[in-house]
């Protein structure tokens, strides 16, 4: 299975995308600000430029781990029908326990992709 997030508004306070599988359109998604990272920038470089929680994640190709159970949404009843299991992105740099995960807002990311 292939995901590609095609990023279509950055906006000043967030980034609206198009969430795509396997070559069809799945979901629009938003997170927040793009900064402009990537993922060939330097783990110091990305470091430099991020704003903790308020900025999306680099640019770039990330395995992801399937149903990986997340501590904080595992207690949250609205996220029941998962059991807190998310898919989540690995290896990105700057970044730790970036989730694909249901929200409104970009205040429900904190990096994470969120998908409506």
């Amino acid at each position: 299975m292939k995901l590609k997030l095609i990023r279509s508004y950055l906006g000043p306070k967030y980034t609206i995308g198009h969430l795509y599988i396997n070559g069809q359109y799945f979901c629009d998604t938003i997170e927040d600000i793009d900064r402009k990272l990537d993922s060939s920038m330097s783990p110091k470089e990305i470091l430099r430029l991020k704003v903790k929680h308020q900025t999306a994640i680099p640019t770039g190709t990330y395995n992801i781990a399937m149903g990986v159970k997340s501590p904080k949404y595992s207690t949250k009843s609205k996220f029941s029908f998962t059991e807190g299991r998310m898919p989540r992105l690995l290896g990105v740099t700057g970044f730790d326990g970036i989730l694909i995960h249901p929200g409104t807002t970009q205040e429900d990311s904190s990096g994470c992709l969120i998908v409506g």
